[in-house]
């Protein structure tokens, strides 16, 4: 089931590209819950969309893709009227995707180490540590993001053979300069793990961050991540919020 999972939503993400209806029948527009606060509910409201924009000639890369449980959660790459990055997740009911979160930022960098925010490893390993590798990505969040405890980093990030996908800021410095208010969510698969996260900017206004972590050793050694503004409740096309 993971398996036809993982290509129905690479599916329904391609049809970006056609507009092509067919994509979203994946969707249950009886049940669906959209939580893009600019898109509007339902499989029509996702089609709608999807025919807007392949009206640009959009291309869509989906880099990786990982499966916890009902959950599919994805790692994107947009080339619109301007370059994205994303992460989109997808909970499914039986055969049906029945609800949908995502977090897109405009594609920046290289970073000063030569790494873009989409490259690096792709191939998901030691799923027997899955559990182990959920506890160690929300501890740190909790403890480094949360608190504010950057003198514990050493706990989590191995001296040597970390890789930064962040195309301005490294852990320590996301740490001193982003405020993470609350863990929302925590999906993993194997050695990859994703945050969901709330908290705002320097400017108070609200923050989702999502953070995706890949563990070796019991070390994050590999993080990337996007970053985005919550639009305010006034320009919200549906009412089921953002998390």
């Amino acid at each position: 089931m993971t398996t036809t999972r993982k290509a129905q939503i690479r599916t329904l993400l391609k049809g970006i590209e056609t507009g092509d209806p067919a994509a979203v029948a994946v969707v249950n527009p009886q049940t669906y819950i959209q939580h893009n606060p600019q898109t509007h509910e339902g499989g029509e409201g996702l089609a709608a969309l999807f025919k807007r924009i392949s009206k640009s000639s959009p291309r869509v890369n989906i880099v990786r893709t990982f499966a916890d449980g009902d959950y599919i959660f994805a790692h994107t790459e947009y080339d619109f009227a301007t370059r994205r990055i994303g992460f989109e997740v997808f909970r499914f009911e039986g055969d049906y995707v029945v609800e949908h979160w995502d977090n897109i930022q405009e594609r920046k960098g290289p970073n000063s180490s030569g790494h873009s925010m989409v490259d690096g490893e792709t191939e998901v390993s030691d799923l027997a540590l899955t559990e182990v590798n959920r506890a160690l990505a929300t501890a740190f969040v909790e403890e480094v993001f949360i608190e504010g405890r950057t003198n514990r980093l050493a706990n989590y990030i191995p001296e040597a053979g970390y890789t930064e996908h962040n195309p301005e800021i490294d852990l320590a410095d996301k740490a001193a300069t982003m405020n993470y208010e609350r863990v929302h969510r925590v999906l993993a698969e194997g050695n990859f793990v994703l945050t969901v996260s709330e908290g705002n900017n320097d400017d108070g206004a609200g923050t989702a961050f999502y953070d995706l972590f890949r563990i070796a050793d019991g070390k994050l050694v590999e993080h990337w991540d996007t970053i985005e503004a919550i639009a305010p409740r006034s320009e919200w096309k549906n009412q089921n919020g953002k998390f």
